[in-house]
């Protein structure tokens, strides 16, 4: 099986590149730009049966001021993957967020949800899984959450665990929300549960897929540093003191409902990010 990858430097790409090994078929941005309909004609050439989309803008608060960027990538772009995966009769599947979400149900969101994002970036991503299913005849919209990876988040310049590690060393102030919930989720997690999916040729449709459980921010940070061993002071604090530009779900962490149902499950947070930090050599 030949497994296109887009966005194979990224974060969750690398892993997925690695985890495919030699049924994967890396395009970086210099390979195509799916927001340019005409250099996507390479996915005809190489003829993958499975096309993975994770390119994205990320950058929540950039997309307020340039939403146009946001939708260009994230909707345009899968618009573009749709039909050139429609044309070649690949399957389609495209990289989603928890952002879809509006973060006011209290509990985690499952597949059956009604999204209802709550700023611009959300938006894009949704209006991705609209022209996913609507333009692809075989296709998944697979939703992920908080992702952390080795390769870091190129569009932000590493990711959380790095972000406080490097912080803590250089023995700068960690002050860190504890009113927002979400699904911290290791990238080689999702690759290694991806690759087990598509053997199971499941039936066609969105799933969430993150590891088990929830937690703040701040206590995700706390795990990391019990984890490490490390004696760091975090302050607890309120999102609305960071006065940031893009509204954040207050609870969007999600369940598995559908993997579970084909007898797939990925393990706890805690579990993950202890592997993460030792394959990063923190621990």
């Amino acid at each position: 099986m030949k497994v296109a990858i887009i966005g194979a430097k990224g974060q969750l790409g690398t892993d997925l590149v690695e985890v495919f090994g030699e049924e994967a078929i890396p395009l970086t941005h210099k390979d195509l730009d799916v927001t340019d309909f005409e250099s996507l004609k390479i996915l005809k050439e190489l003829k993958p049966e499975v096309i993975i989309n994770t390119a994205a803008y990320v950058r929540v608060d950039d997309a307020e001021f340039y939403p146009e960027k946001a939708f260009h990538v994230n909707a345009v772009g899968a618009l573009n993957v749709a039909r050139v995966a429609n044309e070649i009769g690949a399957v389609n599947i495209y990289i989603s967020t928890d952002y879809v979400f509006d973060g006011t149900k209290g509990e985690p969101y499952t597949e059956d949800d009604v999204p209802n994002p709550i700023n611009v970036y959300g938006l894009s991503k949704y209006a991705g899984e609209v022209f996913t299913r609507n333009y692809s005849e075989r296709w998944y919209v697979i939703r992920v959450a908080s992702l952390y990876g080795k390769a870091g988040a190129s569009g932000k310049g590493g990711n959380f665990v790095e972000w406080v590690v490097e912080k803590a060393r250089k023995g700068e102030e960690l002050r860190i929300v504890d009113d927002q919930f979400m699904s911290p989720t290791y990238t080689g997690d999702v690759a290694e549960t991806l690759r087990e999916f598509l053997k199971l040729r499941s039936e066609f449709g969105v799933y969430h897929m993150v590891n088990e459980g929830y937690c703040s921010w701040y206590e995700f940070t706390r795990a990391i540093f019990e984890i490490l061993g490390w004696d760091v002071e975090v302050e607890p604090i309120k999102s609305s003191e960071l006065k940031r530009l893009a509204r954040r779900p207050g609870f969007s962490a999600l369940r598995n409902v559908k993997l579970e149902k084909i007898g797939l499950r990925m393990r706890h947070w805690r579990g993950a990010l202890q592997d993460y930090l030792k394959e990063k050599g923190y621990v």
